[in-house]
């Protein structure tokens, strides 16, 4: 039973290890993000365009798609300026 329990978590290990892990970033100071899709499932997103017209210049014939990036903090940082609750 022992030695069915190890080739099974060999080989979930071996399946998992295949897949390719990345990190998404979303940078803020940029509103429009590139999602594109690449061979094996890698899916990449590049949070560098102004504008949705910019960023559908570079989607254009690629498996690629533009979306509203949602941590855009938009020009004066409109996140940094939150209200804490209570009365002003």
């Amino acid at each position: 039973m022992r030695m069915l329990c190890l080739m099974i978590l060999a080989g979930t290990t071996a399946i998992l290890g295949a897949v390719p892990a990345t990190a998404q970033r979303y940078d803020p100071r940029y509103q429009v993000c590139l999602q594109s899709w690449h061979q094996r499932g890698l899916v990449i997103f590049d949070c560098s365009y102004n504008s949705m017209d910019q960023c559908r210049a570079t989607a254009s014939g690629l498996s690629a798609m533009c979306l509203e990036n949602p941590y855009w903090q938009g020009p004066s940082g409109r996140h940094s300026r939150r209200r804490q609750g209570g009365v002003s």
